[in-house]
């Protein structure tokens, strides 16, 4: 038992769980028809269901998921599979008839049922089961509410609600103005910005993979993988001090973990070039300042006549370009997130004077 908690620890470091995750994606891509299957999702739902079993057995584990507070993000995970694995069931499903000259199953006529009374019906079951599910579980499990606040007494670890979880975890990797203002509003931005640029009637009002494989997979990418995984994170993994524990690892607070984080022109004039940091900004900062703007105004051109071309001639330049660009912000996340963990690289550019880091 305790070479099995001890290997799932080890798997559970970010530096590896993040890796496996985006190739979990890709095969999950790759095998799809495999995956859509009957027998694999039920697989998969009993397999995470006998996780949680056998995490409940250890102490630190059962202490972590049965917190008020995380009971929700538990449940989260198991409709984050279930529904992903529904939808790639029904996308498969309707490839498979696409090809064979049928309609989807959406489109299929003797499936459909009137509004009232079926599916006026259907809601008022839901209503009355997801009431009474709300019921027992306000009667057994406590509201997560403390003392009033102390400033004398913070806790630690403080943790934000389960939905900005994920924006405390990028505060880790980028500056206050950039996870807590920027990325958030490009997100909100880029949300509302998705009918504007994707503007393929394809798959509208019904499951397909097939005829929307870059659309889905940067979804998936960038809800399951990145949003998903962040929360999960920051609810199960990060302990006191925001130190990462794993699922079956006592929460030390005297652990410490060195850290020698180092930004990019530290190791460009100190490192590379044996000198010390200039001392205008402009100096210091111009290999980081280059490398950022190259990234956001070069690599979308550069892509626009090389892997993206086909994207830029169907969706002309002003879609094209925003469309890059909300991606490649992005992308900027799990990129960060690599270069902190595997070259403890803090900010490329780095701004004391004016309080710029990026």
């Amino acid at each position: 038992m305790s070479f099995i908690k001890t290997f799932i620890n080890f798997f559970a470091d970010p530096r590896l769980f993040f890796p496996m995750a985006v190739a979990a994606l890709g095969l999950l891509i790759w095998k799809r028809r495999a995956v859509a299957t009957t027998r694999f999702g039920w697989g998969l739902m009993g397999f995470l269901t006998l996780f949680f079993l056998f995490g409940a057995t250890d102490a630190n584990f059962r202490l972590i998921i049965t917190k008020p507070d995380n009971v929700p993000i538990v449940g989260l995970m198991f409709l984050l599979v279930f529904f992903t694995w529904y939808a790639l069931h029904h996308a498969v499903m309707n490839d498979e008839r696409r090809a064979q000259g049928k309609p989807p199953l959406e489109k299929d006529e003797e499936d459909r049922v009137w509004v009232w009374p079926d599916l006026v019906y259907t809601e008022l079951i839901s209503l009355i089961l997801c009431s009474v599910v709300l019921i027992v579980w306000s009667i057994f499990l406590k509201a997560p509410l403390e003392q009033p606040a102390n400033r004398s007494l913070t806790p630690n670890p403080s943790k934000a609600p389960w939905y900005f979880l994920g924006l405390q975890e990028m505060l880790v990797y980028f500056d206050p103005w950039l996870a807590g203002v920027v990325l958030p509003s490009l997100i909100i931005v880029g949300l509302m910005a998705i009918p504007y640029i994707d503007t393929n009637p394809k798959g509208n009002g019904y499951f397909t993979f097939s005829e929307r494989k870059a659309e889905i997979t940067i979804f998936l990418f960038g809800f399951a993988v990145l949003w998903s995984s962040l929360i999960v994170l920051g609810t199960f993994l990060r302990g006191p001090n925001w130190t990462f524990f794993g699922p079956f690892e006592y929460w030390d607070i005297h652990k410490l973990v060195p850290l020698t984080n180092v930004n990019l022109s530290e190791y460009i004039w100190v490192r590379a070039f044996q000198s010390g940091l200039p001392k205008n900004w402009l100096v210091r900062e111009s290999f980081g300042i280059v490398l950022v703007l190259a990234y956001v105004f070069v690599l979308p051109g550069l892509l626009a006549r090389t892997w993206l071309k086909v994207y830029y001639e169907k969706m002309g330049p002003p879609r094209y370009y925003v469309a890059v660009f909300l991606f490649l912000m992005m992308l900027s996340l799990p990129v960060k997130m690599l270069l902190r963990w595997i070259f403890n690289l803090k900010y490329i550019v780095a701004i004391g004077e004016f309080f710029f880091n990026v």
